[in-house]
């Protein structure tokens, strides 16, 4: 059951009654991380896990922006993401509604690629050699290696102490759409869509 808020043009539509929200917690203690990124509950987030929030143009908060390693080393050229709708899901090896959303995720984004929206993961809590375990053959687009959680915490809607997360970033560089949540392609697509569609001026 879907139910419909509203807040000051701000449309919160809390998924009720999923039975797999995402994974709380953290990694198996093997993971070779040094620090957990967990955070406090006030420090949580306005979006509660199971969640998803359309905000409308007039209400969108401005995005930290996205750098960092990605799981090759390489670090993130993130002039490919100047102008974009920007896709940014987070995830961890051990989160099992991370693995049963990344065929949704890579659906959606082959499926919206041409309309100038880019996808980029982001791996948290993590050790470096299960994340890239967890993509071969599977992830079709960049993930930032950030064990710690420092990118999540950037974000107001987000905690690193719950995944996964999706969010859609507007071509002005401005948090859209918020998912905490596993995503399906028939869920994330139009809203994907409905945000690279919007005019550039607008809002």
């Amino acid at each position: 059951m879907i139910r419909h808020r509203w807040f000051g043009g701000v449309a919160v539509l809390a998924a009720m009654g999923v039975a797999v929200a995402g994974c709380a917690g953290g990694p198996p203690r093997d993971a070779g991380l040094s620090g957990s990124g967990v955070v406090s509950a006030a420090d949580a987030g306005r979006v509660e896990p199971g969640a998803s929030v359309v905000y409308a143009a007039a209400d969108r908060a401005p995005a930290p922006t996205l750098a960092g390693e990605l799981l090759d080393g390489v670090q993130l050229d993130t002039t490919t993401l100047d102008g974009q709708v920007v896709v940014v899901n987070f995830w961890a090896s051990w989160c099992a509604p991370c693995r049963a959303e990344a065929g949704e995720l890579n659906a959606t984004h082959a499926a919206t690629e041409k309309l100038g929206v880019r996808f980029v993961g982001v791996n948290i809590r993590d050790g470096r050699d299960q994340a890239r375990a967890f993509v071969e053959g599977r992830e079709v687009y960049p993930s930032l290696f950030d064990p710690a959680g420092k990118i999540a915490l950037g974000f107001t809607d987000v905690s690193p102490n719950t995944i996964p997360a999706t969010l859609i970033i507007d071509r002005q560089g401005r948090v859209a759409v918020v998912l905490r949540k596993a995503v399906t392609q028939r869920e994330l697509e139009p809203l994907v869509r409905q945000i690279a569609e919007e005019p550039t001026s607008g809002g």
